[in-house]
């Protein structure tokens, strides 16, 4: 594994905000090119699939988030062992979140990059290419905006919402056998499904509350989609109750499961319900 030096730190959180929705934008440009026409998927040493329209997106936010001398955890990097010395204050990216998604062209794919801070994710942008409806969140709150022409438009400000009964957001590709019996003990009343980072944004704009995870995924997955659905109000726990955190460079940056809501109290009711069905 190469390691790199970290540079210099710099810059205020809103303007990385807008430098991430910038990046974003243009990554996304980068992927819908590749999107419109013929291209392979190959397999990555962990089983996972990964296109042309990877590689290229991350290096364009690379080369946009280069000039705050501030460290990037990033996907494909990652994957061919270049891991900066990332500190308490870094970048993480996702250059393509829903590789599987892209590959099935169904459109719920997206763009993730978030900045962690101590730890915990404090600014996030995701951003599905194909809509262009992008998500951001930081300390100002959190939004919801059209891209798709290439400028930032239509900007709203979202939040969670409650429910009775509650919506469940499950993944299209990722199944578990203990998602029905939570289900039932939740009282669930009705589910969406949908690909990548955008369970977490449905759960920041209230159009769901619940999105628990038993499966894997990694810190690139899920950083920015915390940012944004906890600058909305909501709450991303570990199943002992605890606000998943990041850097966790000894479990190759392995998340454990998690739960993902509208508020703290009730992802703290999910992760003690799945625990106990998880054992």
């Amino acid at each position: 594994m190469t390691t790199l030096t970290a540079p210099a730190q710099a810059a205020t959180t809103r303007e990385l905000t807008d430098l991430c929705l910038a990046a974003s934008i243009a990554a996304a440009r980068v992927i819908t090119d590749v999107y419109a026409r013929p291209f392979a998927a190959v397999d990555k040493a962990d089983g996972s699939p990964v296109t042309e329209a990877d590689a290229a997106a991350e290096a364009v936010i690379l080369d946009y988030l280069r000039a705050t001398g501030i460290p990037v955890l990033a996907e494909e990097s990652a994957a061919a062992g270049h891991i900066p010395i990332l500190g308490e204050r870094y970048f993480v990216v996702d250059p393509l979140d829903g590789t599987k998604e892209f590959i099935k062209r169904n459109g719920e794919f997206t763009v993730n990059i978030a900045l962690v801070e101590h730890g915990v994710p404090v600014l996030g942008v995701v951003l599905a290419p194909t809509t262009g409806a992008a998500f951001v969140g930081d300390r100002h709150g959190a939004y919801e905006c059209n891209a798709l022409s290439g400028i930032a438009v239509e900007k709203h400000a979202i939040s969670t919402r409650s429910a009775d009964p509650l919506r469940i957001v499950a993944s299209r590709s990722h199944g578990h056998a203990a998602l029905a019996a939570l289900c039932d003990t939740m009282q669930i009343g009705s589910d969406v499904s949908v690909g990548s980072s955008l369970k977490f944004c449905l759960l920041a704009r209230g159009d769901a509350q619940l999105y628990p995870r038993f499966t894997p995924t990694c810190e690139w997955d899920t950083a920015a989609g915390q940012a944004v659905l906890e600058a909305a109000g909501g709450a991303v726990l570990t199943l002992d109750g605890q606000r998943l955190t990041y850097g966790k460079s000894m479990t190759r940056f392995l998340n454990p499961y998690f739960v993902a809501a509208s508020s703290r109290d009730l992802a703290a009711r999910a992760a003690l319900e799945m625990q106990a069905l998880v054992g």
